[in-house]
């Protein structure tokens, strides 16, 4: 016998017993993301490995390590997307789209080469959001207040925000200086990763999850005496509009985010319930990128959320799920077998947005019944000859205990758009 083949670590099937919390949590985001007015992009999930170096940055741990690369037949280096906002910069670059500010959002997979763990995987899907053409910080704000509406509509409560602000370019270059001369100091109490980024990606250090690193950056300087008075009244009025809003934050001054092209506002929504894994979206402003990338200079924002953690929150105790099946059409004898997919079809024309399932293989009233309660459907629509000869269908209740009755097409149309 030859041996199954599997997935690939890090890489997992979506079953259909979870599917929908995944629609339930993509159609919350897109209802919030339309009533605020974005608008879907779609991009391909192979880019010219090119792209990501140039925007992530050539000396990041995704860009040196995590990127799964490869040359295709012409010799030309690909990559798998590992992340979205490049994607959309080159997009909207290539199609002429920042004439005029942008609202885009996006899902879909990303692909990082990482050890597999709780809430950290190979292949993973986001939802994200980008903002071309905005410079203030009320675009900022915004992007923050629709999380968490999208947290609220979700049932999230106990996500907390952290912001930070990483200054302007030459901002950041002068504390990049101060930090490195710090740091240099203790170079040998500090762990391999961080004398690594020293050279590299020094803020990152900042970020250390490192017991002794993080001691020594304790006393390291602050960014905050770096930054000049527009970049400190660009987060100030983050800050005071959040409190306005009513939006509880945390500013947390080693909060530095993993990519290289931010800068001003960053921020992080995070749990405490899924373990070290706990950011479950993030993001802040790039302004630098779109020119990066070959495009004229141009101000953004985004950010993006990660599935795989929300959805597993939604499966946490408390949070419910809506059954995907309406009804289910049982039929029992030759009459109503050759009636039912005629009757079922005529249902569905009548009723768009019901989900009923019609029996298929044949089987005994009972084993069928059996079937229409197993699937989770609140009604068993039922049809026997005798029913097909009075142009009648049983409904029967499933979930509360209520008398059977029997009623007229016409009847169960208004019943059914009535009752789903």
């Amino acid at each position: 016998m030859s041996k199954n083949i599997q997935a690939i670590r890090g890489m997992h099937d979506i079953l259909p017993d979870r599917i929908a919390f995944w629609h339930r949590l993509e159609d919350a985001a897109r209802q919030v993301l339309s009533s605020y007015g974005y608008s879907e992009i779609r991009t391909p999930l192979v880019e010219v490995t090119e792209l990501f170096k140039r925007s992530i940055g050539e000396v990041t741990d995704i860009v040196e390590k995590e990127m799964y690369s490869f040359e295709d037949r012409n010799g030309d280096g690909l990559s798998l997307r590992p992340e979205g906002t490049a994607s959309c910069v080159r997009a909207a670059v290539e199609h002429g789209l920042l004439a005029q500010p942008q609202r885009l959002w996006y899902r879909g997979p990303m692909f990082r080469y990482e050890r597999p763990q709780r809430g950290r995987y190979r292949q993973f899907h986001q939802i994200g959001v980008e903002v071309f053409g905005l410079p203030g910080p009320d675009i900022d704000l915004e992007v923050i207040l629709l999380t968490a509406r999208l947290w609220r509509q979700l049932g999230f409560e106990r996500f907390r925000l952290e912001i930070n602000t990483l200054g302007d370019q030459g901002e950041r270059q002068a504390y990049r200086e101060r930090l490195v001369d710090y740091l240099q100091g203790h170079l040998d109490a500090l762990d391999a990763d961080s004398q690594r980024r020293l050279q590299t990606n020094p803020l990152r250090i900042l970020d250390s999850k490192n017991p002794q690193t993080q001691q020594i950056v304790a006393d390291a300087p602050s960014l905050a005496d770096c930054l000049g008075d527009e970049t400190r009244r660009h987060f100030e009025q983050i800050c005071s509009s959040l409190a306005e809003a009513g939006v509880a934050y945390q500013i947390n001054p080693r909060l530095v985010r993993g990519l290289d092209y931010y800068n001003r506002t960053v921020f992080e929504w995070i749990t405490d319930e899924l373990g070290a894994q706990g950011t479950v979206c993030a993001g802040g402003r790039y302004d630098g990128l779109v020119e990066q990338l070959g495009g004229r200079p141009t101000p953004a924002v985004g950010f993006a959320m990660g599935i795989e953690r929300l959805v597993e929150l939604m499966q946490q105790p408390g949070q419910a799920i809506e059954p995907t099946v309406d009804a289910y059409f049982v039929a029992v004898g030759e009459h109503a077998q050759r009636a039912a997919p005629g009757m079922s079809e005529r249902l569905r024309d009548a009723v768009p947005a019901l989900r009923l399932i019609t029996h298929c293989g044949g089987g005994s009233f009972k084993s069928q019944f059996k079937k229409a309660d197993k699937s989770g459907a609140r009604f068993a629509l039922i049809v026997g000859d005798e029913e097909v000869a009075r142009e009648v269908v049983g409904v029967k209740d499933l979930r509360q205990d209520v008398e059977q009755r029997a009623l007229r097409l016409d009847e169960l149309v208004a019943f059914l758009a009535a009752n789903i």
